[in-house]
């Protein structure tokens, strides 16, 4: 019991920890740690989750995905601040625009419009299919709650 007090304690840190990283401006030396740090970690989520034999042995991911999710969003922010304020985030930030622009602003701009309409069908599909789910685990809860008031009903008051 003590662990689980432990953890929920680690855990909420970790969410304050990441939002400080969305509101606080940070040097460009932490924004380069901080996203090697999620690549880093997003390779060895991707692997774990290659390898892994049974659902039930990395039962964590739908949690880690979501931490990992808000770390990247938070990152995400952090850099936008620091390109519009400083016009510099980083040697990260700064190999990256470089390998993928190539010195080409044009190729740059269509490569971003690509990764704009690609996130944007990402998003669409993801939104539709949490709302099919919802759908379908509220129209289960009601076959069963319709189950329970025809067999006991005692149990409902």
């Amino acid at each position: 019991m003590r662990f689980l007090r432990t953890a929920d304690i680690g855990m909420g840190i970790a969410v304050i920890l990441i939002l400080a990283i969305m509101l606080i401006p940070l040097p460009t030396f932490f924004m380069d740690f901080f996203l090697a740090m999620s690549i880093l970690g997003g390779l060895v989520i991707l692997f774990v989750s290659l390898y892994t034999l049974r659902p039930l042995e990395f039962s964590v991911f739908p949690t880690l995905l979501l931490l990992v999710t808000l770390f990247r969003l938070s990152l995400n922010v952090a850099t936008t601040r620091l390109i519009l304020g400083r016009g510099y985030a980083g040697e990260i930030i700064q190999g990256f625009g470089s390998f993928v622009v190539a010195g080409n602003y044009v190729v740059g701009f269509i490569i971003f419009m690509i990764l704009v309409i690609i996130n944007f069908m990402v998003i669409t599909k993801g939104a539709t299919r949490i709302a099919e789910v919802a759908a379908r685990f509220t129209l289960d809860v009601y076959h069963i709650f319709l189950l329970i008031k025809r067999v006991r009903p005692e149990v409902l008051l």
